[in-house]
Order: C-alpha cells, then sequence, then structure tokens
C-alpha cells in the first residue's frame, strides 16, 4: 500500500478579501476531490493572497498512485486564477 501526499503553495491573483478567497478556493478543491483524493486548505487562511492546499490519496499500486497525483497538480497549475509557487510531493510506501 502506498500513501501520497501533495502540497500546494498558491499566490492569489486580485483578492481583497477572505470571502473572495473561498470563492476561488472552494471550487479547486471541489474540483480535486474529483480526482479521488482528499483535499484540504490547510495553511494561510489568515490571508487573502496566499493559500496551501493538501492532497492525500492511498493507492495498492505506485504506478496509479503516481498518475493521480500527477492530474492533480496539471489541474492546479493550469487555473489561470491561480499562481502556483511551491508543490512538495511525498510518497510513503511498504518500507517506510
Amino acid at each position: 500500500m502506498y500513501l501520497g501526499a501533495l502540497e500546494f503553495d498558491i499566490l492569489l491573483g486580485d483578492v481583497h478579501s477572505l470571502k473572495q478567497k473561498r470563492s476561488l478556493i472552494r471550487p479547486v478543491l471541489a474540483e480535486l476531490q474529483r480526482f479521488g483524493v482528499s483535499a484540504v486548505e490547510g495553511g494561510e487562511q489568515q490571508l487573502h493572497r496566499r493559500s496551501l492546499l493538501g492532497v492525500a490519496m492511498v493507492s495498492g499500486e505506485m504506478s496509479h498512485l503516481t498518475e493521480v497525483l500527477d492530474r492533480c497538480e496539471r489541474h492546479v497549475a493550469a487555473r489561470p486564477e491561480l499562481q502556483l509557487l511551491a508543490v512538495r510531493r511525498r510518497i510513503f510506501g511498504p518500507e517506510d
């Protein structure tokens, strides 16, 4: 069994309130969950223009896990209203 996680450090565009921030982040999280992962805003919640999103998934096959995490990363990177500053990926396997 393999566990994979992504952490997205995101800069938001023209956002002036936490309400505007939520209106941008909520749809992104909902779309990520359609890939079969757990997704949450896990940091920078008090800042208007920054967000830290986390994605996690468990799979029996490493290839499937990598494929889904790659799709999630491409999806977030393709959003024009988000500037992806950094992505951290962690994968834990049976030997960890």
